[in-house]
């Protein structure tokens, strides 16, 4: 399962792949998404990603039925008027591009239709994140998939058999490299439903990787996710929450990004490799294991008896599970309180 992106491997022998998601937190400003994609380098994030559509691309400018928004972080939005907000104007891609691979983070974007997989390509994006949303546009998936580039999608919202579609119609199309974000589609996503234990059944079920789209507030749930396998994380990012960006509110800012960084990299660490080997750090610790020791001064040919030795510690002598089977042997020179009980101190009788 393991895979590449920008020369960067994906898998659970590298710590957690962690993707800062700019998405509208740029707030129209150019120079604010430079600003945003040095600030996620400089707080140790392996990639910048960006999102690809023009409100055209998204959808028709229409207030019919269902196309204002009702409820939630943008309600009374018209669908149109959102996307032309929070969207990364195309033009502005390759100063985008070109700016991240100056400064040596890796950068790439969830298009939305095939004019940005067209974009995209000409800029040599080295993967593609296909959004919770777009999950069911198969179409959308396959054009995808034929670039030949790691494919990163969200399942929030998806049914069992839609993200298996979805994988089915990547793989078909050419593409074996797929991680798979269990994702809550809710913005926030209430803590209490994060259920990070899906992370398990994702890759039980689909063989492939499998990381987290966190939209909870605060960093829990990435990183506990970690211990489930996870081994890629992405959450949006800002400079500041003050600015009330469209995703303001459910992204994290540079210090909550580097301690992301640094948290999920020691819960990966933490995480071992589960055999019985014992850690060198426990060398030192393990002469203040309890032995058996004399606790009596004994003359050669004396019998040892039940009160002649302890179970104490330090570590030097026999260990406890062989008392029984000492006492009454029969001491083959002096020995003295204090002393460690070793084989060659008395006879077998």
């Amino acid at each position: 399962m393991t895979f590449e992106i920008d020369g960067r491997i994906i898998g659970n022998s590298m710590q957690p792949y962690v993707i800062a998601e700019l998405s509208a937190n740029h707030n129209g400003s150019l120079a604010r998404a430079k600003e945003s994609i040095k600030a996620a380098r400089d707080s140790g994030a392996h990639a910048i990603k960006l999102q690809t559509y023009t409100a055209d691309t998204m959808t028709i400018d229409c207030v019919a039925p269902g196309f204002v928004v009702s409820g939630g972080l943008w309600d009374g939005y018209k669908l149109y008027d959102l996307y032309a907000e929070a969207h990364t104007p195309f033009e502005w891609h390759r100063e985008l591009f070109d700016y991240a691979r100056v400064l040596g983070i890796t950068c790439f974007s969830s298009p939305f239709d095939e004019t940005a997989v067209d974009l995209l390509e000409s800029l040599n994006a080295p993967a593609y994140k296909i959004a919770s949303f777009e999950l069911t546009d198969l179409p959308l998936i396959k054009r995808v998939a034929k670039a030949g580039k790691p494919i990163l999608m969200s399942t929030g919202m998806a049914t069992e058999e839609e993200i298996l579609e979805a994988i089915t119609t990547a793989r078909s199309a050419g593409c074996e490299n797929i991680l798979i974000f269990h994702c809550i589609s809710s913005y926030p996503a209430p803590i209490e439903q994060a259920n990070l234990r899906k992370i398990l059944n994702l890759k039980d079920k689909f063989g492939v990787e499998v990381g987290l789209s966190d939209h909870t507030i605060g960093n829990v749930a990435a990183v506990t996710s970690v211990a489930l396998g996870a081994t890629a994380i992405e959450k949006h990012f800002t400079i500041s929450r003050d600015d009330k960006g469209p995703d303001s509110e459910f992204s994290i800012e540079p210090d909550e990004l580097r301690k992301l960084v640094d948290d999920t990299k020691n819960a990966w660490i933490s995480l071992g490799i589960g055999d019985f080997s014992r850690p060198e750090t426990e060398r030192s610790s393990a002469i203040f294991r309890r032995s058996l020791y004399f606790v009596k001064d004994l003359a050669a040919g004396q019998r040892i008896s039940r009160d002649d030795i302890r179970r104490i510690r330090p570590g030097y002598g026999l260990s406890p599970k062989y008392f029984d089977e000492i006492v009454g042997r029969t001491v083959m020179r002096n020995v003295y309180r204090g002393q460690p009980v070793a084989w060659d101190n008395f006879t077998e009788d």
